[in-house]
């Protein structure tokens, strides 16, 4: 079957199970109760991704393409745009924003093609050039998107070196913000910390977002190792000391070494 064919029935599927003989559940669907899946959808995306498991890739992007085909026939519906809509904007935007392969423009590196390509947007009727970044996104996530959108203007540092200087001097905010003992400076201070720490990751080509879930992930088998043994050897793991921890958590580090997912 062709691509063509195939995402032709995918539409056709999507419309019958939304007439009025369709689906009670798809049909009462709406674009708002759908955010949810759309998260969860990307999220188990982004899982398949990091375990490197294609076959599980292929369908997890089926699941991700319906939410968009889904949002596009209640939009259809409502008279306000179509996924051929959606897919022609689509065309005319990566063909407008990519004047060096489509055009006469010569580029010769991606970060060349990144200050081409907020110009672009600009030109597009952008008021900022932190326009793009919706606020809905992951707090570490959209923070480094910021950050890289500030730099493609020459808001930059000239080095890494001055990069974790600046995180050294909020740690020593935060140091301060603490010894007052005022709620209000300490969170701010902390969130500096985050700020900078994540632009420390950005310079070292990095995903915060990425780091910190792994870091969690890793976090978690190892807890869950300590607890299977303190548990089979009938103790009580709040009864433990910080010594007993300890010395579980360093065997733990080394048992669960090659469970770690691959990067991303």
């Amino acid at each position: 079957m062709s691509t063509a064919q195939a995402f032709s029935d995918l539409i056709e599927i999507m419309a019958q199970l939304r007439a009025p003989a369709g689906c009670p559940w798809d049909r009462e669907q709406t674009h708002q109760s759908l955010r949810p899946y759309l998260l969860e959808e990307t999220y188990e995306v982004l899982e398949a991704l990091d375990h490197e498991k294609y076959d599980e890739l292929a369908k997890e992007l089926g699941d991700l393409l319906l939410q968009i085909i889904f949002h596009a026939q209640i939009a259809s519906e409502a008279g306000r745009f179509t996924i051929a809509d959606v897919v022609t904007g689509l065309n005319e935007k990566l063909i407008r924003r990519h004047p060096h392969v489509f055009g006469d423009m010569k580029i010769n590196s991606a970060a060349e093609q990144s200050v081409v390509w907020e110009k672009l947007k600009k030109a597009e009727g952008k008021n900022s050039v932190l326009d793009g970044v919706p606020t809905a996104l992951p707090a570490l996530l959209r923070a480094q998107r910021l950050l890289h959108k500030a730099s493609t203007i020459g808001f930059e540092w000239e080095h890494i070196e001055q990069v974790m200087q600046k995180f050294q001097s909020e740690l020593g905010e935060l140091a301060e913000a603490r010894r007052s003992g005022a709620p209000a400076p300490i969170a701010d201070e902390f969130g500096d910390v985050l700020f900078a720490l994540v632009n420390v990751g950005r310079w070292l080509n990095l995903s915060a977002e990425e780091a910190l879930r792994r870091a969690s992930e890793k976090f978690s088998r190892r807890f869950r190792w300590v607890e299977k043994r303190v548990n089979a050897a009938g103790e009580d793991l709040s009864k433990m000391t910080l010594e007993k921890w300890e010395a579980l958590w360093e065997m733990a580090k080394q048992e669960t070494t090659e469970a770690q997912p691959p990067p991303s």
